[in-house]
């Protein structure tokens, strides 16, 4: 579906007004969007301190169907259940990708099966594709030649960084196998060791990084 021409002006407009914030996706199905509260507030911090954003540190929540998710630059979606999108919603975050948003989906572990249901529903002409090591998201101020870091071990499978592109630009980030969230939150909830906490602070300031420069 093409957007009307008037309505790609305003959401330029959006996408370029809170140019250094991100926001947290609130999502239908019953998963838990919410989860990992602390996450977003450290990374954020540990992006200020050491990438030199500016971003707010109190990130808001939006909704996949409201037009205010254009406002943000970053929305980060995570949980472990259900996803589901509506047809407007998938047609929302569709128009939000291909103008200039950027979405970064941590597998909280469970997601996987109704992601990959509900992301056809966004780009039925598209398909998630590993993200090469040689990416830039894994190449910004901070260097992971291996990929993902392995924050929490859930199934024992290897971390996967898969992406959708838009004309060869990442504009969707999903990381499973991985669960940089729960690296990001406050050490005493899941009493991870400090290098581990600290690599998946600088996967996600990468990341942020990659989506802010693109």
């Amino acid at each position: 579906m093409k957007m009307p021409f008037l309505l790609i002006i305003f959401i330029l407009g959006l996408v370029t007004s809170n140019a250094q914030d991100i926001a947290l996706l609130k999502y239908g199905g019953g998963g838990d969007w919410y989860s990992n509260p602390t996450a977003l507030p450290n990374l954020i911090t540990f992006c200020n301190k050491n990438i030199h954003t500016t971003i707010n540190q109190k990130p808001v929540t939006v909704e996949a169907g409201s037009l205010e998710i254009f406002q943000y630059p970053f929305l980060h979606m995570t949980g472990h259940g259900n996803v589901f999108f509506s047809s407007e919603e998938a047609q929302n975050l569709r128009n939000y990708l291909l103008s200039g948003g950027f979405l970064h989906i941590d597998d909280n572990y469970g997601m996987a099966p109704y992601l990959k249901k509900e992301l056809p529903k966004i780009f039925p002409d598209k398909e998630l594709k590993e993200v090469p090591l040689n990416h830039p998201v894994f190449n910004e101020t901070y260097k992971f030649p291996k990929g993902l870091p392995k924050i929490h071990e859930h199934d024992g499978q290897r971390p996967q960084a898969l992406g959708i592109f838009h004309e060869n630009k990442l504009v969707l980030l999903f990381t499973l196998e991985s669960d940089l969230g729960d690296g990001w939150e406050d050490q005493a909830v899941h009493n991870d060791p400090p290098e581990v906490r600290q690599k998946a602070l600088e996967m996600g300031a990468n990341i942020i990084e990659y989506a802010f420069k693109n």
